[in-house]
C-alpha cells in the first residue's frame, strides 16, 4: 500500500452540508471521485500517468446520482487516466474491499501500480427513497416485505438474537456507539465530528434516539443512534508491487503491506445465522491462514460497523473475543483508542461515516494512516505492527477480510 486519501464525508447535520432547504450545492459523485483521486494522487507523490489499471467502487450511482459507467467517469475527471483500463465494481457495503481485492489480482498479473477510488452519493433524495434503494443489498423478492427499515430490521434480528445468546444488553451496544462519536469528535474528516453522543444518550430511547421499527418483537432492540447516517464522500487508495516501487521511486519503508486476504460470499436467499457472522468468520479465517499470522497478533482493526451490534460480532468473528465475549472488552476499554486493541479509531462507520462505496477503501486507507503516523488528531497510543480491516456486504452475505503488515 502506497498510500490514500479521504474527501471530507458529510450528511445531514454536518455543519458543510446544504439542506435542501438552503442555497447552494452538495458535491456530487463525480465531485467525490474527482476530489478523492486528486488527494490521493497528491498523499503518494504518484501520478496518474503511472497507473497501470483502476477500480471504482460504488453501490447505487444509478439510484442516487443517475448514473453508470464509472470507470469512465474516473478517466474524465482525471483525464491522464484516460485510455487506461478502468471498471467499476460492486458489492454492496463491501464494494470498497472488493475494488482492493480486483487491484491486488491485478498486480499479481501485469499490472504493477493500481488505484482504487470508492465514492457515494446518498443525500440526494430523501430518507424514505434512499432506505428503500438500500434494501437491494437483500434478496428482495424474498425478504423486502419484511420491513420498510430492512436492513435496521435485520440488525435488529441481530441485536435480539445475540443478546439472548450471550446475556448482553442495550448498555453494550450504547457502548459502541459511545466509543464511535468519542472517536469522530477527533477526526477533522468525519460526518460526526460536530455530534455530541455520550453513554448516556446512546442507551436511552428518547425523541433524539427513537426506537422506530414496526415490527413490535424487534422494536426494542434498535434505536436511531445504533445506525449509521446516511452519508457522502470517496476515498482512494494506491498499490503497487516491488517493481511498481521501484519505478515510481518509493521506499516500502514508507508503505504498509497487505500481507492477507479472506474473501467469502454466501448466498443472498435464505436467512443467516443472527447471534454470529459465520460467513465473516470464515474470510477472517482465510485472511490469518494466508498472511501466517493469528488475532492476539492484531494491534488495531477498522471493522464494520454499520450498527452496534455489528462492531460486537465483528469482534468475535475476528477471533478479538471469544463468542459473547466483545462485550467485556468494551466495558474493560481494550477497544479504546488509547486500549490494547484500538477498533475505528477515526470514528467506523457510525462516527466517520459510511459512504457504501467509499467504506471498504476508507478502512484499507485508516490503517496506512495509523500504521505510518498519519493521524496526528486521533493517533493510537501504541504503533501496530499488524492490522485488520473487516468490511461486510448485506446481511453477513459478503465478507472481505485484510491482515496489512508495517514495512
Amino acid at each position: 500500500m502506497v498510500g490514500g486519501a479521504h474527501t471530507t464525508f458529510i450528511g445531514r447535520g454536518h455543519p458543510a452540508f446544504m439542506r435542501h432547504d438552503q442555497p447552494g450545492e452538495n458535491p456530487t459523485l463525480e465531485d467525490h471521485l474527482a476530489e478523492a483521486t486528486r488527494l490521493t494522487l497528491a498523499a503518494t507523490g504518484v501520478s496518474a500517468a503511472a497507473i497501470d489499471r483502476a477500480v471504482v467502487s460504488n453501490f447505487l450511482g444509478e439510484c442516487f446520482a443517475s448514473q453508470g459507467h464509472l470507470g469512465a467517469v474516473l478517466a474524465a475527471v482525471e483525464p491522464k487516466l484516460s485510455g487506461k483500463p478502468i471498471a467499476r465494481i460492486e458489492a454492496a457495503c463491501a464494494s470498497g474491499s472488493a475494488a482492493i481485492v480486483a487491484c491486488v489480482d491485478a498486480l499479481q498479473g501485469s499490472a504493477d501500480v493500481a488505484l482504487a477510488v470508492g465514492a457515494e452519493v446518498e443525500n440526494t433524495v430523501r430518507s424514505r427513497q434512499a432506505v428503500d434503494w438500500m434494501a437491494w443489498a437483500a434478496h428482495v423478492a424474498s425478504q423486502r416485505d419484511r420491513e420498510f427499515a430492512l436492513f435496521p430490521w435485520f440488525f435488529a434480528r441481530r441485536a435480539r438474537a445475540y443478546k439472548a445468546a450471550f446475556g448482553a444488553t442495550h448498555d453494550d451496544l450504547a457502548r459502541v456507539v459511545a466509543k464511535a462519536y468519542g472517536n469522530a469528535r477527533r477526526n477533522p474528516l468525519a460526518l460526526q465530528r460536530h455530534a455530541a453522543v455520550d453513554f448516556e444518550r446512546a442507551a436511552t430511547a428518547s425523541d433524539r434516539n427513537p426506537e422506530f421499527l414496526t415490527d413490535p418483537e424487534l422494536r426494542a432492540h434498535i434505536r436511531l443512534l445504533d445506525c449509521t447516517a446516511l452519508t457522502d464522500g470517496g476515498s482512494g487508495v494506491v498499490l503497487a508491487t516491488q517493481d511498481g516501487l521501484d519505478r515510481l521511486g518509493i521506499c516500502s519503508d514508507a508503505c504498509t503491506e497487505i500481507c492477507g486476504v479472506g474473501f467469502s460470499v454466501a448466498p443472498l436467499t435464505g436467512d443467516s445465522e443472527p447471534a454470529a457472522m459465520v460467513n465473516m468468520a470464515r474470510a477472517a479465517r482465510q485472511a490469518y491462514g494466508s498472511a501466517g499470522v493469528g488475532p492476539d497478533e492484531v494491534g488495531l482493526a477498522e471493522v464494520h460497523d454499520c450498527f452496534s451490534v455489528a462492531e460486537l460480532q465483528m469482534m468475535e468473528a475476528l477471533g478479538f473475543a471469544e463468542p459473547g465475549g466483545a462485550p467485556r472488552m468494551l466495558r474493560e476499554g481494550e477497544t479504546a483508542i488509547d486500549g490494547r486493541l484500538p477498533i475505528n479509531p477515526g470514528g467506523g462507520l457510525l462516527g466517520f461515516g459510511h459512504p457504501i462505496g467509499a467504506t471498504g477503501i476508507k478502512q484499507v486507507v485508516e490503517v496506512w494512516r495509523q500504521m505510518t503516523g498519519r493521524c496526528p488528531e486521533y493517533p493510537v497510543s501504541t504503533a501496530p505492527r499488524v492490522a485488520v480491516t473487516a468490511n461486510l456486504g448485506g446481511d453477513d452475505r459478503t465478507g472481505v477480510v485484510m491482515v496489512h503488515r508495517a514495512a
